[in-house]
Order: structure tokens, then C-alpha cells, then sequence
């Protein structure tokens, strides 16, 4: 059973959490107050232009996060060794880590290729995950 899998979700847990980084920034430039507590997604209309696109930055975190992490578990539970597979599991959160800043810097080309080489990634780790659990049947 190879740890990369478990060391990618590691990874991919930190980035949705550093995804909150430049939100934070951005929050700070709306004059974020303690009153903005009670309702934070309200505060979207105040961000500026490059504060919006990491409001949508670190909810894209959330998604991603969630197409990867029950790829890589799959392959974890399956014993998955595969060279390919532990390729395809580092891949999207080190992808993600490009994606952000291109997302908040309005960067759409290469944001968009980091989100389909994350995607084809996590469906790669499902194939290869099913692939196991089937060979074992």
C-alpha cells in the first residue's frame, strides 16, 4: 500500500485550506468588521474585482477536494501501486497550488488547463482504484 495517497490527501486538505489566504486579503481591503460575521457571504459585493475571483477561487478548492479525496481513497483501500496512480494523486492538489493565484491574477488559460489536468487526474486515480478492486474480486 503505497502512503502517497495518503500523503496527497494531506496536500489537498492544506491547499483548501490556504485557499483562504488571499480571501482573507481581500476581506481586509472591504473593510471586513466583526458585524460581517453574521453573514459573510454578504460582504461578496464590497470585494474587489481580484478579491471576487478568490471568493470563487477557494470555493473551486471545496469541489476539487471533492473529486479528488474519494479517488485517492479508493486507490489507498485497493493497495494501488501503480506509478501512474501516484502520479495522478500528486498532481491535483500541486495543480490547484498554480490554479488559485491564476485564478485571483485572471489568468483563465491556464486556470482552465490546471482544472483539467485535476480533473483528468482524479478520474485516472478512480480507473486505476476500480481497476484493483476488480482484480481482486
Amino acid at each position: 500500500m503505497s502512503p502517497a495517497f495518503a500523503w496527497s490527501l494531506l496536500l489537498a486538505g492544506a491547499v483548501v485550506i490556504t485557499s483562504v489566504v488571499p480571501l482573507g486579503a481581500a476581506r481586509s481591503q472591504a473593510d471586513f468588521s466583526l458585524a460581517d460575521l453574521s453573514a459573510p457571504r454578504a460582504m461578496f459585493d464590497r470585494l474587489p474585482a481580484w478579491g471576487k475571483r478568490a471568493s470563487w477561487a477557494h470555493q473551486n478548492s471545496f469541489e476539487a477536494f471533492s473529486l479528488h479525496a474519494p479517488a485517492a481513497l479508493l486507490c489507498l483501500v485497493a493497495g494501488v501501486d501503480a506509478p501512474v496512480a501516484i502520479a495522478a494523486a500528486w498532481l491535483p492538489p500541486l495543480l490547484r497550488l498554480v490554479s488559485t493565484p491564476a485564478y485571483v491574477a485572471n489568468v483563465p488559460p491556464l486556470r482552465a488547463l490546471c482544472w483539467a489536468a485535476g480533473l483528468l487526474c482524479s478520474g485516472l486515480l478512480y480507473v486505476e482504484g476500480l481497476k484493483a478492486i476488480l482484480s481482486q474480486a
